[in-house]
């Protein structure tokens, strides 16, 4: 398994990114994003999308260098159209535009549609934390890429929908970023490409019974990724609908359907709040400080040494990793090093 510093590693996926066809910004902030995931343990955010977003490049279903649409503004609300650009691209344009309307008015409101991947949600989350504002994202697959079923289904119906959340908390804001799936489609992708079973618990077949066999969710009849929520899995389908109602119909662009209107992308729904315009910064960071140094106070059980925040084990990766490197599976290693050869750009090492 190769272990890669972060910056080799995000000049190859720059290379690889810009050999295929994107213009350099783009594939310099691509890159950048998916660095950013693999640093923190988003695996299925990180490098091993690069052949699928040079599939959807030659495909034309990404469109490189395009800028971002406004298609209605207020001071308060931007409704963009991402025209099929690369979505780590728009959606850090979108929360640029949103960061500043929060600040002047408290709260701003966006949507986007017709954009590709936007990759990690906690990353604009983070951007907005960083001048002490507080976020709310949430995506859909634009009415493409089902991979869950309602509880007692066997068949998909939506995407993995995630949400996250973000609120400053000093030089380690609290963000969580989760799937409304038990998992994220990209581990069941990173083990399929790697030849691996996934754990119990994760998907069903096309018959609505527990596998560990990555492949059944991309086979025909397709399985489904079983939705978050345990014994109670109606809470993240739940979840999961509703994101898809804020994200595709909001913004304009498409729900969950049969047959796909346009390529596989996201749809996104952001609310970002200034705490300033409401109860006070000053107050605001008080509160978040004495509930967070609550909860870290709590008795523990026998074997756990901390506990932890949400943000607490993506930071604690991500120094790690910047130290150690970024380990890759050999199989999505070797994926890689076969679309670099035929690109015509040096791998690292």
């Amino acid at each position: 398994m190769p272990t890669l510093l972060a910056p080799d590693l995000q000049t190859f996926a720059t290379n690889l990114l810009a050999a295929a066809g994107a213009t350099e910004a783009d594939a310099q902030r691509v890159a950048e994003s998916l660095i950013d995931a693999n640093l923190r343990g988003y695996e299925s955010h990180g490098v091993m999308r690069i052949p699928y977003y040079v599939e959807q490049l030659n495909k034309g279903e990404v469109r490189p260098g395009v800028e971002l649409t406004i298609v209605d503004e207020s001071p308060s609300k931007v409704v963009a159209d991402g025209n099929w650009g690369f979505g780590q691209v728009q959606a850090k344009r979108l929360t640029a535009l949103l960061i500043d309307k929060a600040q002047a008015c408290g709260v701003a409101v966006g949507t986007m549609k017709q954009a590709s991947h936007v990759g990690r949600l906690g990353e604009y989350g983070e951007m907005c934390t960083a001048v002490g504002l507080v976020a709310i994202l949430m995506v859909n697959t634009h009415g493409v890429a089902r991979r869950v079923a309602p509880p007692g289904g066997t068949a998909p119906r939506l995407g993995t929908n995630p949400l996250a959340i973000a609120v400053p908390y000093g030089d380690e804001p609290l963000v969580l970023d989760f799937s409304t799936s038990i998992i994220a489609e990209g581990k069941v992708r990173v083990k399929k490409i790697a030849g691996e079973a996934c754990p119990p618990g994760w998907l069903l077949d096309s018959d609505g019974q527990p596998t560990t066999d990555p492949n059944v969710l991309y086979g025909t009849p397709p399985g489904t990724i079983l939705p978050m929520g345990g014994s109670q899995t109606y809470k993240g389908f739940g979840l999961a609908m509703m994101i898809d109602i804020f994200a595709g119909a909001l913004s304009g662009g498409r729900c969950a359907r049969e047959a796909p209107l346009n390529p596989n992308g996201n749809c996104l729904f952001m609310l970002v709040i200034d705490p300033e315009h409401f109860g006070g910064a000053h107050h605001f960071a008080e509160e978040v400080s004495q509930l967070t140094e609550f909860v870290k106070s709590t008795p523990r059980v026998l074997g756990c040494d901390e506990i932890l925040l949400p943000g607490d084990p993506e930071r604690r990766i991500m120094a790690k990793n910047s130290i150690d490197g970024i380990t890759l599976d050999a199989e999505n290693w070797n994926v890689l090093a076969r679309l670099a050869e035929a690109l015509g750009v040096p791998a690292p090492g």
